[in-house]
């Protein structure tokens, strides 16, 4: 096929030469655009073009509002009004260049959790490190910042993971967080299979003690499983992973969020019913189960199957227990929270059941009781307690650079936006 030109003299034109020009054209249009939009991009980020008058009216753009997410000259630095109490170790100013990012440690829907060492310093911090695109394609902010907030309040209590401090750049969000390399409680039953009733007892202890001061801020936790409990270096209880937390949950208040682990998941969760604190309980019950017997109670491959098992099918302890372990199992999965153990006075009913009579809660709250078993880690680089699935993988490039302010597209300007107020913030109060 040939296509005749407007004048008789004139060339003609195959269709494969036509369809040259045309990829020939269209390539150089793309290079151009890209061009342009690298020198406009560039424009942007320069405060002193930013600032005339004819380059904001061509452009139609306002200087940057947050000059520190787009790597430009830095603000002042906000007043103390501005300012949230990140902890005792406070560092407003960080950025991943401060740290040697050494080992990935951890991975969830987010993002990773990495063996840091801070350059200055030369310690160990477990950096939390989150895509703000993904936390927002799932429309988890509020769960996010839910978590910082939680962690903001945990710095007084032994069994809670404490947040050093937290900082963002422009497309990620920065946790720096105790190191905690005694391994998951997760990890040591897939070893063990089970443990024995005083190591049972000993977590569960620990465990119900920072559940109880969570409860004592208004905060239910709503997602205790093994994989959320770690050990450290000597063997006590440190609970993470706080996304899933509630705050303000009053002592008889409640909310009604489907949300949890399906293996642990209460039945008032299930039925959609307003829950209140006791699902805590429940989980507790739950792992204090798995911990004694190796699987959580109503486990079944199929889940839709599990679910059922939670709602409707009987407890069945075997006879490998206590009285005491039977009678506290009984009162923490049971299926009506109303009558669940903790449902009249909380923390205070599972003190002071039999079962724990053994401990002493004073000692305990004070690391006096040596735990059952030692991790017997030789130092923060001793790594053999975590999931080689994760220290195996290598560390990318990007966890430790802020972006290019020249490469920050639209949506991850748009992401930055949506995180505000992780570094700083109105005064706490604003956020609960």
């Amino acid at each position: 096929m040939t296509v005749k030109a407007a004048e008789a003299s004139g060339p003609t034109l195959t269709y494969a030469k036509m369809r040259g020009m045309v990829a020939i054209l269209i390539a150089f249009m793309k290079q151009r655009r890209m061009g342009l939009n690298d020198f406009i991009q560039k424009i942007a980020t320069n405060s002193y073009a930013c600032k005339h008058p004819e380059v904001q009216s061509i452009l139609k753009i306002s200087q940057p509002q947050e000059p520190e997410l787009m790597n430009a000259n830095p603000s002042p630095p906000p007043s103390p009004s501005q300012q949230i109490n990140l902890g005792p170790s406070s560092n407003p100013h960080a950025k991943p260049s401060d740290f040697h990012f050494l080992k990935v440690i951890g991975k969830g829907s987010f993002g990773k959790v990495l063996l840091a060492r801070h350059k200055a310093e030369e310690q160990f911090y477990a950096v939390k490190v989150l895509q703000k695109k993904a936390i927002l394609k799932k429309k988890e902010e509020k769960h996010i910042m839910s978590e910082r907030n939680v962690l903001l309040k945990n710095v007084k209590h032994p069994f809670l993971v404490g947040l050093h401090f937290s900082f963002q750049t422009a497309d990620k969000l920065y946790f720096v967080l105790d190191y905690i390399n005694g391994g998951e409680l997760f990890y040591h039953l897939q070893r063990e299979r089970c443990f024995l009733e005083p190591r049972a007892r000993f977590y569960a202890a620990e465990i119900a003690s920072a559940l109880g001061y969570l409860h004592s801020l208004n905060i239910v936790y709503r997602d205790l499983k093994p994989e959320n409990i770690l050990l450290d270096s000597q063997g006590h209880i440190v609970l993470t992973d706080f996304g899933l937390c509630k705050e303000n949950i009053e002592h008889n208040g409640t909310t009604s969020t489907f949300c949890g682990t399906p293996e642990y998941l209460a039945p008032e969760v299930l039925h959609k019913q307003p829950y209140d604190r006791t699902v805590d309980w429940w989980c507790l019950g739950a792992v204090l189960y798995e911990m004694l017997y190796g699987l959580p109670p109503f486990y079944s491959r199929n889940t839709a199957e599990m679910y059922d098992n939670i709602l409707n099918k009987p407890l069945q302890l075997k006879p490998n227990i206590t009285n005491s372990a039977r009678h506290l199992l009984e009162g923490l999965l049971q299926k009506d929270r109303t009558k669940r153990l903790g449902a009249k006075e909380d923390f205070m009913e599972i003190k002071s059941h039999i079962f724990f009579s053994p401990i002493n809660w004073d000692d305990l709250i004070n690391k006096k009781i040596t735990p059952p078993f030692n991790p017997n880690v030789s130092g923060p680089s001793d790594l053999r307690h975590f999931d080689p699935e994760f220290t195996d993988e290598p560390v990318p490039n990007s966890i430790g650079q802020s972006p290019d302010s020249i490469l920050i597209t639209a949506s991850v300007k748009e992401a930055a936006e949506a995180f505000l107020g992780f570094s700083y913030a109105p005064p706490v109060d604003s956020f609960l």
